[in-house]
Order: structure tokens, then C-alpha cells, then sequence
């Protein structure tokens, strides 16, 4: 016992002195901060005042390139960008993203109206990947998703605390191959997998009907570039029909532009009505969208109705709030979605991108649409029995209110 102990103590002695030539060796490099070991570094200084230990962050980066097996295979401006999108984690919500140069083209692409995917827009809801709405006429719409489908898996890979961004560059891919979406309905007892064949998504933007009961349709897709002229040629063609009845559907649209969202509305509001109002929180002064008076339609003969459901989010949701809070239109489906907040893309490279949040949508009346969504003045839903039937009681309830409008329905808030 004695002589095992006398060993222990000669190898902690001769491991102590190993470690002190070691530190004595290492002490001329080790005594410079961080970030001057770090070679080739341009832009070391910051513009930033803050008392954060950037220390740590340079320390890190040194101890991998120190210890990390094949460390010189990962590109520097890799490891930059995934610092970034740490950052962008670190503020806890979904919609604040770093785009790299790939991420990039493919948001640039969709925002121009046509990408390769399975055609659907996701969100995060309760904390989980979840369908706002499949477009029209694409490979997720004719497999059947749902809007307000739980997202369970992407081919092998949970999608528990996987990012909006990420989970998007999954499910796109190569035209002609195949993802596999694990999904969970609500109704169903268990989840079931749906295989999806990716292609060219062309955006849709609306559709328009003249039914025999004189009632006129718009069923509106997106709010895309195009979608406030599109949407003009569509009142024209309801003000030359000859009916006051309009039916503007807006189920499964997930919204887009802001801009589009405010002209669409000014056709129904007089000039300097507020639209929707962007809160910035602290001290900062909202922002008010105010109608741009193209206001063509006597209102107090206007029999109007929007349909809404969970799919029916953003800038579908500025344009409803609307006009519900202005008693331009009634309101007939389920609850939106409550995607309320605002979303700027600001360029930090030429080939880089950041997508930040910058505030929160009010409706005129002042009502938070962010996680709340609008509720309808007539909450009709749709069960799987009606699905099965291939019956629509949202949209049968809206013609039943057309047709037989009471007169007390135009009064309006104007």
C-alpha cells in the first residue's frame, strides 16, 4: 500500500512538471488574445458597442482548428455562416433567418414565383412544423396535405426543434425525387407517411367564377408581385357581371406581400383608412398602411363575404382584419393561422441574406394577429366526414348568407 501510494505521488509529480514545461512553452503564444491567433482574419474590428467576451467565440475556433480531425476540410466561411445562424437561434424565433449564398437563391427564387419543391408553406405552430397551406395544383396539394398537418419527420429526420429554413431546404430537392413526410392529422389516431415527388412549383395566383346564383368568386392563392393587378381585372370582371355579390376565398393562402395585401383593400376602403398597422414595440412609433382610396364599390350595397381557415395566414390575414374591423365583409371558416409578424430581407452580401423580424401586425382595430389569428364571425369547420363526402360547409354557408343578406349586414364602420 505504501509503495503503490509512492507511485502515484512520482507520477503526479513528473505529469505536474510535464504540464509545466508545457505552459511554459505555450505561455508567449497563449498570453495573445484570442482573436491574434487567428490568421488571415480581416474586419477584426467591431463597430458594436457591447460587453460581451468575444474571447470565447475566437477561443473555440482555435481549439478546432487545434483538435478537430480534418479541420482544414471545413471552409472558413462555412463555420462563419453557421456562427451567424447560431446567432439568428439564439433570438428564439422561427422567422428570423441567415440565408447563405444557397438558401439565397432559392428564397430569391421563390419570391419570384417558381422553385422546385412539393408546394406547400410551413410554419412553426405550438412548436411544431406545421402545413399553413399546400398550393394549388402541386405535387403536396395533389397528395392530399392539409393545411394545419403536423409535420412529423422529413424521410428519416425529426422535425422537433428543426428551423422553418432548414426544414424547407429537406423538403426541396432535385426535380423527379422523392421525399417522405411523416404526417399527423388531427382526427387520425396515428401518423401516417406521405411520399411526395418534387417539381417545378409555379405559384398560382387566382381563379375566378361567375356561380349561376349570382354570386361572384375570387379564390385568391398568394399575394404575389403580380396578384394587386391580377386582383384589379378581377373586381373589373365582378363590376360588369351585374351582381353585388362577392365571394373572395382565401383559404390556403399563405400570404406575400405587404403591398399587394394594402391595394387589394383600397379598393373597398375610402383614402386614409388604415389598413394594418406595424408595431415596433418600446418607443418606436407604428407604422401606419393607410388605404389608397381606389374605394369604387358602394358599400352599403355590397354583399360581401371572405373565407378564411388555417391556412389562411399573413398578408390574408391584413386583408380580412380589414375589412372585418371596417364592416366592409363578414368573416365565415375557421380561426387563420396568426401569422402577425413582419419580416424584412436585408442583403449583407451580394450573395448572402438576412431575413430579420422587425415588428408585429395590428389590425385598424388594433388586435394582435401573431399567434391569435382573426376569428370568424361564422366558425364553420370542416370534419373528415365532410372531406369524405366531399362536402364544403364553410363555403355552403357563405352562399346561404349571400343569397339571403339581411339588410343590417352593411352597416359599416366607415
Amino acid at each position: 500500500m505504501q509503495n503503490f501510494s509512492k507511485t502515484r505521488y512520482i507520477i503526479g509529480v513528473v505529469l505536474l512538471v510535464s504540464l509545466s514545461f508545457f505552459f511554459g512553452v505555450s505561455t508567449g503564444k497563449n498570453s495573445l488574445p484570442e482573436i491574434e491567433k487567428v490568421e488571415g482574419l480581416s474586419n477584426k474590428e467591431t463597430q458594436v458597442a457591447t460587453d460581451a467576451d468575444f474571447a470565447i467565440f475566437w477561443k473555440v475556433w482555435n481549439t478546432i482548428n487545434e483538435k478537430y480531425p480534418k479541420a482544414e476540410e471545413i471552409k472558413d466561411r462555412d463555420r462563419v455562416y453557421g456562427a451567424i445562424s447560431g446567432l439568428m437561434d439564439s433570438l428564439n424565433d422561427p422567422y428570423s433567418v441567415f440565408f447563405g449564398p444557397e438558401e439565397t437563391k432559392w428564397f430569391e427564387d421563390e419570391i419570384a414565383g417558381n422553385f422546385i419543391g412539393v408546394g406547400m408553406e410551413v410554419g412553426i405552430k405550438d412548436k411544431t412544423l406545421t402545413v399553413i397551406a399546400p398550393l394549388k395544383d402541386t405535387p403536396a396539394y395533389r397528395a392530399s396535405i392539409k393545411p394545419g398537418d403536423k409535420i412529423l419527420k422529413i424521410d428519416e429526420r425529426v422535425t422537433s426543434g428543426l428551423g422553418i429554413e432548414e426544414a424547407i431546404k429537406m423538403i426541396r430537392g432535385e426535380k423527379g425525387t422523392t421525399v417522405a413526410l411523416t404526417i399527423f392529422r388531427e382526427g387520425d389516431k396515428d401518423p401516417k407517411e406521405i411520399k411526395i415527388v418534387r417539381d417545378t412549383i409555379n405559384i398560382p395566383t387566382l381563379d375566378t367564377e361567375l356561380r349561376k346564383d349570382g354570386i361572384f368568386v375570387i379564390k385568391l392563392y398568394s399575394f404575389s408581385a403580380n396578384s394587386a393587378n391580377l386582383f384589379r381585372q378581377a373586381l373589373k370582371q365582378f363590376s360588369e357581371s351585374g351582381t353585388e355579390k362577392l365571394l373572395l376565398d382565401l383559404r390556403g393562402n399563405p400570404g406575400g406581400y405587404l403591398e399587394s395585401a394594402v391595394d387589394m383593400a383600397s379598393w373597398f376602403l375610402p383614402k386614409g383608412k388604415v389598413v394594418v398597422s406595424e408595431d415596433y414595440g418600446d418607443d418606436k412609433k407604428p407604422e401606419v398602411f393607410r388605404s389608397k382610396g381606389y374605394d369604387v364599390f358602394n358599400t352599403d350595397m355590397l354583399k360581401f363575404i371572405i373565407l378564411i381557415d388555417g391556412g389562411s395566414a399573413s398578408a390574408s390575414e391584413i386583408v380580412a382584419g380589414a375589412m372585418q374591423d371596417h364592416g366592409i365583409a363578414r368573416l365565415v371558416g375557421a380561426k387563420s393561422f396568426g401569422k402577425g409578424s413582419v419580416q424584412e430581407p436585408i442583403k449583407i452580401t451580394p450573395d448572402t441574406l438576412l431575413k430579420i423580424t422587425v415588428a408585429k401586425w395590428l389590425t385598424p382595430n388594433g388586435n394582435l394577429i401573431e399567434k391569435k389569428g382573426l376569428t370568424p364571425d361564422y366558425q364553420i369547420e370542416i370534419t373528415r366526414k365532410d372531406l369524405d363526402a366531399k362536402k364544403d360547409p364553410q363555403l355552403e354557408k357563405a352562399v346561404e348568407l349571400l343569397i339571403n343578406w339581411p339588410a343590417s349586414a352593411n352597416a359599416t364602420a366607415r
